[in-house]
């Protein structure tokens, strides 16, 4: 090759080279999830990204509890980051305030294809046509049973109102057994969450299109009366998650209701949190015994509905937006087995697979291991229909306020503590139902 030759070469060589680099670009991408474990899994995440594609990522750990207060501080210095890592309250404000970019997040999940995500996980975050978020990962509250007690009893699983009752009566033989251990302890949120669920369940809300919606006196009532027979067939005293799970794993609970976060300590994983059903604080026995419904029903609800907490990307108003997106695809594509691998057992997908692979991120989710002192699969832990189900709460998920675009006004109505307090006032025989449904409908209405 002549010298001549040689300097073109080198210079073609230099050109696109320069070229590569003016392609690379780096994006800054806020989490929540900041523990120390976690993160290194995102920054993997961002490694594998970066070896794709060429891009940086700059995961920024920030506290949950801060996340709204610098989200805010951030718009208003025009130095909002890339893509922002937020839970379900934050989608819709925060679309209608301009932080994010909800073309973007629309583009994103059409290119993914919308019919490949839970329709639940959607449907929270609907707006203007499009989505102001992109679904990342959920779970479910749940209704955990001992199912061979109910199969011993040819009892059907309580996937309503009705069937909980009749386990009630035919499982409810206290101190050996209390059928349920229902949440009592008025200021804590863990009774806000349980309560939420039970009134989805029969389809009362008291938030509408037009704000604040008065509750229906005869559906509350339902809703009251069936609190009430579940928390007669709970210990006494001021009951929440601690004792639900600690009854539960000494085989002293038929039903709780608590989180998936729960699924690990079950199967003898976790040695803070080890079941007593018998002498091995390792042993899978209680997992193995144990059903799940996320699903859940009354009488004027016959449909039911499952109370769920979605994350999501959200690609914001000062992004790159061409790499946020292509960050976000890859994280929820090629990459989301590893966004999954963070928490498996608070992270279901809300992506079940591809067009071309309906189940792929299900499938594999399954095969992640769970557990903190020792670890195991999912997949070899709970047979395949539960693992179908715990996945499934996530297509019929529901919150109050999110359809009517009222999740702030709810919100507010569930941190006053209000329905906690009235509700524990009727199962303590102080208030009788019309009076707690009036009481509750004058507390909610002043809230703004």
């Amino acid at each position: 090759m002549t010298l001549h030759a040689r300097l073109l070469a080198g210079t073609a060589l230099a050109v696109g080279l320069t070229a590569l680099s003016a392609q690379a670009d780096t994006i800054r991408f806020w989490t929540t999830e900041e523990q120390p474990e976690r993160l290194e899994r995102q920054q993997e995440l961002a490694a594998m990204f970066n070896a794709e594609t060429g891009h940086t990522v700059e995961v920024i750990p920030v506290s949950e509890s801060d996340l709204g207060t610098r989200t805010t501080a951030a718009f208003a210095a025009g130095d909002l980051p890339d893509v922002i890592y937020h839970t379900l309250q934050y989608a819709l404000p925060w679309a209608e305030a301009g932080i994010l970019d909800t073309d973007a997040a629309s583009d994103i999940i059409e290119d993914l294809g919308a019919d490949t995500f839970a329709p639940g996980a959607l449907e929270m975050a609907a707006y203007d046509g499009g989505y102001a978020s992109v679904p990342v990962d959920g779970w479910t509250q749940m209704i955990v049973y001992r199912k061979d007690l109910f199969e011993e009893a040819g009892l059907a699983p309580p996937t309503s109102y009705a069937a909980v009752e009749a386990a009630l009566d035919a499982l409810h033989n206290p101190p050996e057994m209390y059928g349920f251990v229902a949440a009592t302890k008025v200021d804590e949120n863990f009774m806000s969450q349980v309560l939420e669920h039970v009134f989805l369940a029969n389809g009362v809300s008291p938030v509408g299109p037009d704000g604040f919606q008065p509750l229906d006196e005869a559906a509350t009532t339902e809703v009251l009366e069936f609190y009430k027979a579940i928390a007669d067939a709970s210990p006494p005293g001021e009951l929440y998650w601690d004792q639900s799970r600690s009854l539960y794993f000494s085989g002293n609970a038929a039903m709780i209701i608590w989180s998936p976060f729960i699924l690990d300590e079950l199967a003898g994983l976790r040695d803070s949190a080890p079941p007593t059903i018998n002498d091995d604080p390792t042993s899978s026995e209680l997992a193995s015994l144990t059903g799940i419904v996320t699903n859940f029903s009354g009488p004027s609800n016959p449909d039911g509905a499952a109370w769920a907490d979605i994350r999501y990307f959200g690609v914001t108003a000062d992004a790159n937006t061409d790499v946020a997106a292509e960050f976000i695809e890859f994280s929820l594509d090629d990459g989301y087995e590893l966004t999954l691998s963070i928490a498996p057992e608070g992270k279901f997908p809300v992506r079940n697979g591809t067009a071309e692979a309906p189940t792929a991120f299900t499938d594999a989710w399954a095969t992640l291991p769970v557990g903190v002192d020792r670890k195991a699969p999912l997949g070899d832990l709970y047979a395949p229909e539960m693992i179908a189900e715990i996945v499934g709460g996530l297509d019929v998920a529901q919150r109050w306020g999110v359809a009517d675009g009222q999740l702030s006004l709810a919100s507010k109505m569930i941190n006053s503590q209000a329905i906690n307090r009235i509700v524990r006032q009727y199962i303590d025989g102080r208030l009788d139902a019309p009076a707690a449904v009036a009481a509750m409908n004058e507390e909610l209405g002043a809230i703004e």
